[in-house]
């Protein structure tokens, strides 16, 4: 990125809205537009579905829908694993979601956060989204306990272990409290790394520092064009050969970083933001301390 490019990136990082010109107001309303004749099709069609059978297809194809809509063009890299799957992800936005949904039919574990952005936040629920208060530590037992539900019920789900958003040239150490519901692990269950890249463009898609979910979401759909986003589903592993949540926690992430360091061509640098909720602290602000 140019100069005026960083210096407007660290105002958004900051909490400052982007300016969305009239062209760029008339893309979000005519995405918008979009989106409700998509949801206007399929959640009728997803609803009538339910009567008959459990499992629709409707969700994952709307949520396919979606992420075209937003202006992301999915390159899938590897095979995802369909059922009995525990997928491990880096993160870097909202998008992040309707892409893998639409890849690979996964439900998810989410920040709470996301859960409060108008119409993204409904339509992760629609594909059974379990979102996680990171302030609410007494919760994680229930949280666990819906995760099990979901793998018992065959489902694949996706969690976010950084418990936050990057930039796409970071990765954030990895909490291991999700890993629970695989300590012992579910009988069948196999845990398969995902490593999500946006190349050039991830640190402008990157919903990061004190952004407002609503002004990333109007920021993302104001932008002309598209964007790629490459899914890299890796190699998947049993967790019995590494036991112990934080031992598969650190084999997923390992397995991640050394995917993410052969795209970029170099080093991960540390993430530059303060993120309070878990707490995690610049290099450069621990040291001033």
């Amino acid at each position: 990125m140019d100069m005026d490019s960083v210096a407007q990136r660290a105002a958004i990082a900051a909490g400052q809205p982007a300016p969305i010109s009239l062209r760029g107001k008339a893309r979000i309303a005519w995405r918008v537009m979009l989106l409700l004749l998509a949801l206007l099709v399929l959640v009728p069609l997803h609803y009538l579905y339910r009567f008959v059978s459990y499992g629709s297809p409707f969700p994952k194809l709307f949520l396919f829908l979606a992420a075209r809509i937003a202006g992301a063009r999915v390159v899938r890299h590897g095979t995802p694993l369909r059922r009995d799957v525990f997928f491990i992800s880096n993160h870097i936005s909202w998008v992040d979601i309707l892409s893998l949904a639409g890849a690979s039919g996964t439900a998810f574990v989410a920040k709470a956060e996301l859960g409060r952005v108008p119409v993204i936040g409904w339509l992760c629920r629609l594909n059974r989204t379990v979102f996680v208060s990171r302030e609410d530590r007494g919760g994680v037992a229930g949280q666990i306990n819906l995760l099990r539900e979901a793998l018992a019920d065959n489902w694949s789900v996706t969690v976010f272990p950084e418990g936050t958003t990057t930039d796409g040239q970071s990765l954030l150490p990895f909490k291991t409290s999700m890993m629970q519901v695989l300590d012992p692990p579910p009988p069948a269950v196999l845990v398969q790394p995902v490593m999500l890249d946006y190349g050039p463009i991830a640190e402008w898609i990157g919903w990061i520092g004190d952004e407002a979910g609503i002004d990333n979401a109007r920021r993302i759909l104001a932008r002309p064009g598209t964007f790629r986003l490459d899914i890299h589903f890796l190699e998947p592993f049993h967790p019995r050969d590494f036991p112990g949540r934080k031992a598969i926690t650190a084999e997923a992430r390992r397995r991640i970083e050394e995917a993410l360091v052969a795209t970029l061509g170099k080093p991960l640098r540390p993430f530059p933001h303060y993120v309070a909720p878990v707490r995690y602290q610049p290099a450069s602000i621990e040291g001033d301390g």
